[in-house]
């Protein structure tokens, strides 16, 4: 073999074994990120209102490759109890607030559970409740008939007796009504509390009127309609010092109501944190995403070595009666953070359901996953 000829066969055989090399550090590099995963809370632990807090973004973008491509390259989802828009509409507003890019498949909100309720309502009359466009969520989960509250209470005449004394005015959407429905005739089969309402004083009225008539106000007592609450968080922590009460609230305030003017007690279901099926969905979640870095990488395939199964899930919150009363509830793999930048201020680790870790922000958090999981 000539000198020439034997170089170049020297070089093809370095630049095999150099590949080999990268694909054997690609599959370990891999391997390593994917043995964990992580759910963030948003309010109060990544924004405070529309502002990112705690070193959030920051954080965030120590997930995904800052070498090349941007892509993603540690699992990771939004595990709120908040909500009221659609997944894909919150994506984009994560996305421009916090600087990476944010996949609908990432946000799981309170009411994204509802979605697997559309087999049995489908084609029902079922009314949404709450801020932000909540017949439009439900629509997209595939619920044909539905009315906002808004809308619904719209058809009765006088039905909010405090409405001639309000300042403002609710206006009908085109995106919200869907085919003509008849109100006055037609029973409404579930009511959802998507989001957190808004007209308190003609919510608690109206919903009442449907539950207690057997979904036809202003007739008399009937069966009570199916009845969902998104979540069941009594506060939460906004842009004001102290918290803020949230959907639970208004559960209590309209449970009590209820059960005064009604022979039988409110029958109700309450989805979200910490409720153990949320981090069930969470964790499915998680695995899509991992096989879809999986697939994106070209890693290969190596099942039965266990490189599907998380070793360590990571959730980080803000409330210890929510996210880290959930965690433990879920059980392993779960591993519950604390931070100090929401509805959690203590010096110490919370007394009732103490964390498996406290630190001052999510940056903190996350820093000290990445050291664990990465060293």
């Amino acid at each position: 073999m000539s000198g020439r000829l034997r170089v170049l066969s020297n070089a093809l055989q370095q630049q095999q074994q150099q590949h080999t090399l990268n694909k054997r550090r690609l599959f370990s590099n891999y391997k390593r990120a994917c043995s964990f995963g992580i759910a963030f809370d948003i309010d109060g632990v990544i924004l405070l209102g529309h502002n990112p807090i705690g070193g959030s973004s920051r954080a965030l973008k120590r997930l995904y490759d800052d070498h090349s491509t941007g892509a993603l390259k540690i699992p990771f989802v939004f595990l709120t109890n908040g909500g009221g828009f659609r997944e894909s509409v919150r994506a984009s507003e994560l996305t421009q607030l916090l600087g990476v890019n944010i996949s609908p498949l990432q946000v799981l909100q309170g009411h994204s559970p509802f979605k697997h309720l559309v087999n049995e309502y489908e084609n029902d009359l079922v009314v949404a409740l709450g801020k932000g466009e909540t017949a439009a969520v439900m629509s997209e989960y595939g619920f044909k008939n539905v009315l906002s509250i808004d809308e619904y209470a719209s058809y009765f005449e006088n039905i909010d007796p405090l409405a001639p004394y309000k300042k403002w005015v609710t206006k009908r959407t085109t995106t919200e009504m869907s085919p003509k429905i008849d109100v006055h005739s037609q029973k409404v089969k579930a009511a959802f509390v998507v989001s957190d309402p808004v007209d308190w004083s003609r919510d608690i009225q109206v919903l009442s009127d449907i539950l207690r008539t057997g979904g036809l106000p202003g007739k008399g007592m009937g069966h009570q309609p199916d009845l969902f609450f998104s979540h069941d968080d009594l506060e939460y922590q906004a842009n004001f010092p102290t918290g803020r009460f949230g959907l639970g609230a208004f559960r209590i305030a309209f449970e009590s109501v209820f059960n005064c003017i009604h022979p039988h007690a409110l029958k109700y279901v309450t989805f979200g944190k910490p409720n153990p099926v949320v981090f069930r969905n969470a964790e499915n979640a998680l695995t899509q995403l991992k096989s879809s870095l999986h697939h994106n990488l070209h890693v290969p395939d190596h099942s039965n070595a266990g490189i599907h199964n998380f070793k360590t899930l990571y959730m980080i919150g803000d409330n210890p009666k929510v996210d880290i009363k959930g965690a433990h509830q879920a059980g392993q793999p779960w591993f519950s953070i604390l931070t100090r930048t929401g509805v959690f201020k203590g010096k110490q680790n919370h007394a009732e359901f103490p964390a498996d870790l406290v630190v001052d922000t999510v940056e903190d958090a996350v820093d000290y996953i990445l050291k664990k999981e990465l060293a």
